[in-house]
């Protein structure tokens, strides 16, 4: 960490809002580089709130900065000396977007750049340039404000007009003299930006990759109309600097206007979790009307000449999705304001809807809302008898006009996934130029009155960036849309995910490098509007993950499990951005629970400590929130998953063992203590853990409610306690006994109270009212087993269940829980069934084509929006354990010390016949290891390639002799 008087640069802003909405600003400054300092190391320090793109003498060099806490806000530095042009003047270009809202990886702050050009070399610094009033800046005229949100999860999806502005606002030469100079805001130093910290990972990969093949090409129609709003920003406006729940109800209203009687239907394409039952001119359409899957909903009404006044009537709780509302009518209609004069001029100039209400609402902080809602207002039950917008007028202390920048009128999501038309065509093989990488290009072809859909599979899925060329007419539209799913001719359409980008054309040929960080497997493209076919020179993804090298292998006699082993790696490695996290497409958040399980297979992959370190410092820093942490960081949703934070301290643990830095047991331990000993005043009068929190471990129908003493979550403090103690064995002896003392008295409270004798197993819960659960579940006995809280003959029934899970038990419902699952069988010394379950769960992602791990196991039926919808990510790091297990247990490589100096090499044959595989070793170097059985003679021939000085602990399998080959690199 450098000290903030390092800077002498200040931050910098324009315009009079300091906290605007999805602002797109550019930013530019003109420098010297002495001829004499030619060669000499030049440094840029920079960073910005909320993201940036850097650009020096337009060549883009950077973008960040990684996601941070604004108090602990992080800086980049770049070496820029080769950029520049000794003697003359060179240009400093920075792209920076404000999102104007908390997202699950932003804490709102405020707009600002902060930027520093230094001169080094023999003990000196010399500042070139630095961020002040001299700099110029201008909004981004090519990107619409007005995107819509991609998700809670997220900022906002891309509307980019190419013949608005101009591409060249980058370069050395480009004139900015009509552009305004900045205001300087304040010193380093300044709120929120209390402290810089120097970022502590390397920067992150770009690698171009290139689609496999065109997957499909149809003519299409969309939908005729829609719009995309912002309804819990606008319902609440409080909710603009938080991003939790919100539960409230009230009325959209719009009016349709036709020249004629017509027919037409209107279309909820995505809900944003907001559901709506509708009105047309006073008459109320049962909710049963609504026909199409979930959770598109559509409705066929008869419009009448003229004014026809649309209600929708929401009630719900929202996390900040975006609300997806279409019309489809075969002939000419208009969306007007119902606030519209009767000479149909609108009223309000800000958009076409007004709302009333919300009646009531709610903000649910850590899942607990501060008092019920209240659902029955005396006006909203006499506003559902309103006819027409001159009604609304009735309601004036509820009615407001929806201000134009909550809605959206590029809703390119549901223009993708609604269509009146489509006909699928055979593919022409020039129409796969567009995804070689060659010279050549690719024709789309154009269908008169209608849209050309193609499909392209990059062959796995991926994050990063959409980069393309291509040649078109001014004012064609390109359309991109990023899906996860296609089997069979369908499509998973990404629901609570606008996964889109729009790009309108300026004339000729024109490239192009989204800022916006996307997953996805397949790519719809899309061309609109255009007067000429379109020709595509390049489609390709600019790959972008964090910087680790592929050190870790797995082969075996076993194809599927090669299979397996192989998604596991690509899954994690998709998942590692700035931080881990839970997937690429729809959240791209770092869980704090999950990763606990990233980053142990992380260690078998790749190797990597610094993005672990990195992980769990990042936690603390939730503390303002809430002293128990949040479940995921930095995060704008105050919210508490207890496990999430026991295994942050698990953790911790598993780092400093696989490092061996001692260092940072030493600094985070206190505040792994500070945690727990919160946790700790949550133990009532038995000595359970007692807590209203969000109790979850796993999807399936176990019993953990929001309220009450749920078992397993008790059993995980155990091991959290365990863990801390461990941490400070050295450096604090008191706190570590302290710790262990509690972790003894909670098991001690856990068999005397949440063992059932009659079932011969511990409950899942004891609910608020002090029921006890009549739910037994083999999450429960997992936990227990693994946590080491039973003894005697309760262990051996444990056992028992480990490896013979009772039918009549709930049984393991996500990838997530089968890694304790596997760790326990591990213990156990099953790995015949761990093998065998890795198989069957897994080879069914295999045998459905994919090539990364999936959020869940197959949903049930009924829990689908679509009977192929097998599950909601496919794309999922919390899924990737068989990268650990196979390496750990088949090839049998862990470590035995801090560090480990100490190695121990126990493979486990199975049903196999033979093995072959690298796991990384911390520090310095590999370990390779290569097994063959040969069963008729019992023996096991054993390979062991290993960096000199590390201490091996080898043991055969029961019953075979060992024949060791051993080498010592660097002997």
């Amino acid at each position: 960490m450098k000290p903030n008087a390092d800077w002498k640069a200040s931050w910098i802003w324009s315009g009079g809002d300091t906290s605007p909405r999805n602002e797109w600003r550019c930013f530019r400054k003109q420098f010297t580089l002495p001829s004499a300092d030619a060669g000499r190391p030049v440094q840029l320090k920079i960073t910005a709130d909320s993201r940036y793109v850097l650009y020096v003498n337009g060549t883009a060099a950077g973008r960040g900065p990684v996601r941070s806490w604004p108090f602990e806000l992080a800086y980049d530095e770049y070496e820029i000396g080769h950029l520049l042009r000794p003697g003359t003047d060179n240009t400093i270009a920075v792209l920076v977007t404000h999102y104007g809202v908390p997202t699950f990886q932003y804490v709102r702050g405020r707009g600002g750049l902060l930027a520093q050009v230094e001169l080094s070399g023999e003990g000196e610094r010399t500042v070139l340039a630095a961020t002040d009033a001299s700099w110029t800046t201008s909004l981004h005229a090519g990107y619409d404000s007005r995107s819509p949100r991609i998700s809670c999860q997220l900022p906002f999806t891309e509307v980019y007009d190419a013949a608005g502005c101009d591409a060249s606002w980058s370069d050395a030469g480009f004139d900015d003299s009509g552009w305004e100079n900045v205001s300087v805001i304040g010193p380093v130093g300044m709120e929120p930006w209390t402290q810089l910290v120097e970022r502590d990972i390397p920067h992150l990969t770009e690698e171009p990759v290139y689609p496999v093949r065109v997957e499909s090409l149809s003519r299409v129609k969309p939908r005729s109309w829609g719009v995309v709003l912002d309804l819990r920003n606008h319902f609440v406006p409080s909710s603009e600097h938080h991003a939790n729940n919100v539960r409230l109800y009230g009325f959209l209203a719009t009016v349709i206007r036709t020249d004629k009687a017509v027919r037409a239907t209107i279309g909820i394409v995505d809900s944003g979790r907001l559901p709506g039952s509708c009105s047309i001119n006073g008459i109320w359409y049962p909710d049963t009307a609504y026909y199409g899957e979930k959770p598109r909903r559509f409705l066929d009404v008869e419009l009448q000449q003229g004014d026809n006044f649309l209600m929708l009537a929401l009630k719900g709780t929202i996390h900040g999705h975006s609300f997806h509302f279409g019309i489809d009518c075969e002939e000419p209609f208009e969306v007007v304001s119902p606030l519209a004069d009767a000479a149909g001029t609108n009223a309000d100039s800000r958009s076409s809807f007004a709302t009333l209400g919300p009646f009531d609402h709610i903000e649910i902080i850590d899942h607990q809302p501060a008092r019920p809602l209240n659902e029955s207002h005396p006006d909203y039950d006499r506003a559902r008898a309103i006819s027409s917008a001159a009604g609304l007028h009735e309601f004036p202390e509820w009615l407001r006009p929806v201000d134009n920048r909550y809605v959206s009128k590029d809703d390119v999501f549901s223009q993708c996934i609604w269509t009146t038309q489509s006909v699928r065509l055979p593919v022409p093989y020039s129409l796969h130029q567009a995804v070689i990488a060659n010279r050549s290009a690719a024709v789309v072809p154009v269908y008169p009155g209608e849209d050309t859909e193609m499909i392209i599979d990059f062959g796995k899925e991926y994050t990063g960036y959409i980069e393309f060329e291509a040649e078109a007419s001014a004012g064609t539209t390109l359309d991109f849309y990023g899906l996860e799913f296609i089997q069979d001719g369908w499509r998973q359409d990404t629901f609570e995910l606008d996964n889109t980008m729009r790009y309108v054309c300026r004339e000729g040929r024109q490239s192009y490098s989204s800022p916006i960080r996307r997953g996805f497997r397949y790519l719809m493209v899309v061309v609109r509007n255009t007067a000429a076919p379109v020709q595509f020179h390049r489609i390709s993804m600019l790959q972008s993950n964090f910087a680790v090298a592929e050190i870790g292998r797995f082969r075996s006699s076993d194809a599927l499990l090669n299979d397996i082993w192989e998604i596991s790696k690509h899954t994690t490695r998709v998942c590692m951005e700035d931080t881990f996290v839970d997937c690429p497409a729809y959240e791209q958040a770092f869980w704090v629970g999950d990763a606990r399980n990233e980053a142990l297979v992380n260690y078998y992959v790749f190797g990597d400590d610094a993005i672990v370190k990195r992980c769990l410092r990042l936690v603390p820093g939730s503390q303002f929130q809430t002293p128990l942490y949040a479940d995921q960081v930095p995060s704008g949703w105050n919210s508490v998953i207890p496990n999430w934070t026991f295994f942050w301290a698990i953790a911790c643990l598993e780092l400093y063992e696989f490092s061996g830095d001692r260092s940072f047991a030493e600094q985070i331990w206190p505040q792994v203590r500070s945690t727990l000993d919160h946790f700790a005043e949550k133990l009532d009068d038995r000595g359970l853990l007692y807590m209203k929190a969000w109790n979850l471990l796993d999807w399936a129908p176990i019993d953990q409610p929001r309220d009450g003493v749920v078992t397993h979550q008790n059993l995980f403090f155990v091991k959290a306690l365990r863990s801390a103690s461990r941490i400070a064995a050295d450096t604090d002896p008191a706190g570590a006994a302290r710790l262990l003392a509690r972790a003894d008295a909670l098991k001690t409270a856990i068999n005397a109270h949440l063992w059932s004798e009659e079932r011969n197993a511990f409950v899942d819960c004891i609910h608020s009212d002090g029921r006890i659960s009549r739910v037994f579940s083999m999450q429960t006995q997992v936990v227990a087993y693994l946590c080491d809280i039973a003894e005697g003959e309760r262990q051996r029934i444990l056992e028992n269940y480990v490896a013979e899970p009772p039918v009549e038990f709930v049984q393991i419902g996500s990838p997530f829980m089968s890694f304790f699952y596997h760790e326990a069988l591990a213990k156990l010394g099953r790995i015949d069934i761990m093998l065998d379950d890795i198989r069957t769960q897994y080879g069914h992602m295999i045998e459905h084509d994919a090539t990364t791990c999936w959020e869940m196991y197959p949903r049930p039926l009924e829990r689908r929006n679509h009977p192929n919808e097998l599950t909601r990510s496919h794309c999922h790091a919390w899924s990737a354990g068989p990268g650990y297990f196979l390496g750990a247990y088949i090839l049998g490589v862990r470590g035995l010390n801090p560090g480990w100096t100490k190695i121990a090499v126990e493979p486990n044959i199975a049903d196999l016949t033979w093995a072959t595989g690298t796991v990384p070793l911390p520090g310095l170097g590999r370990i390779d290891i290569t097994w063959h059985v040969d069963r008729a003679n019992r023996k096991l021939r054993l390979r062991v390639e290993t960096p000199l000085g590390r201490e091996l602990s080898i043991t055969a399998p029961v019953g075979y002799e060992l024949e060791l080959e051993r080498i010592e690199l660097g002997s």
